[in-house]
């Protein structure tokens, strides 16, 4: 069985292949001398220009391919299992936050499940499993779960819409039921938590240096039911372990992007 580092030295030699390779193909890196001719006489000054131009705007997304790259090769792409730095019992109230339509009230109903049942498996002890949901889903009457209907009538004072009025009703005085001290995980329906994930939630708000944080979110753990999708989405795995993970460990700012799910925040940040 490799270790951890071995993974991550072969991982980055795949990638410095990839990019060679492509390099290559691509004439990026030219092994042979080839004839130069003038642009500016053979297209003219109009026609050289909106090729300098078109040129000149692949450097745009330069940003987050260095940050993609930095932090796919000097952060371990297989980190070890996620080890507790502190007991759970002493960990402060976390709220796991779940926004969903309600279209798809059984996928809910079996998420809430198997999260509720990872938190216990971690030994999480200070928690609620609070859906937000545009319809009523029917969850099961639990000390650990709460179900949150929002009205059709509510109208947020921005005017947010959807998944941003979900979540601000959460926070209005008549339903916010958490203090500034406690912290609120937000997931998708569709996202389940792992026990290393877990841990690392833990780990986080029990270190307390930091108010806004975001995980990695993997895809076909599970039956792969549309390749194509499936393969797309790779790319989205690869943004957190390289440039997500990147900007929040060295910077602890999202200076680029980050995604609307798995965001860990305190909640006298959000209200």
């Amino acid at each position: 069985m490799l270790s951890s580092r071995s993974k991550h030295l072969l991982h980055c030699l795949l990638l410095f292949t990839v990019i060679v390779v492509f390099e290559l193909f691509t004439g990026g890196v030219k092994l042979t001398p080839e004839s130069t001719f003038d642009p500016w006489v053979r297209y003219g000054f109009f026609g050289c220009s909106i090729l300098y131009i078109l040129r000149y705007l692949t450097f745009l997304p330069l940003p987050q391919v260095l940050f993609n790259f930095a932090g796919l090769v000097f952060y371990n792409a297989f980190p070890d299992k996620v080890v507790l730095k502190g007991s759970p019992l002493l960990a402060p109230f976390i709220c796991i936050r779940i926004v969903t339509r309600g279209d798809y009230a059984q996928l809910v109903k079996d998420n809430v499940a198997r999260n509720m049942a990872r938190c216990n498996e971690a030994g999480l002890e200070n928690y609620i499993i609070e859906v937000v949901t545009d319809k009523p889903v029917g969850l099961p009457i639990h000390r650990r779960i709460r179900e949150v209907v929002v009205p059709k009538s509510y109208k947020t004072k921005s005017g947010a819409l959807f998944k941003a009025r979900a979540l601000q009703y959460c926070l209005e005085d008549n339903v916010n039921i958490l203090s500034g001290s406690d912290w609120v995980v937000h997931l998708d329906e569709e996202t389940l938590l792992t026990e290393n994930s877990i841990r690392g939630v833990l780990n986080f708000v029990l270190d307390g240096k930091h108010h806004f944080g975001q995980g990695l979110i993997t895809y076909a753990n599970e039956e792969v039911v549309n390749w194509v999708t499936t393969l797309a989405d790779s790319f989205r795995v690869a943004d957190d372990m390289g440039k997500l993970r990147l900007q929040f460990s060295l910077f602890h700012k999202p200076l680029l992007s980050w995604k609307g799910s798995y965001v860990v925040t305190q909640v006298s940040y959000i209200t």
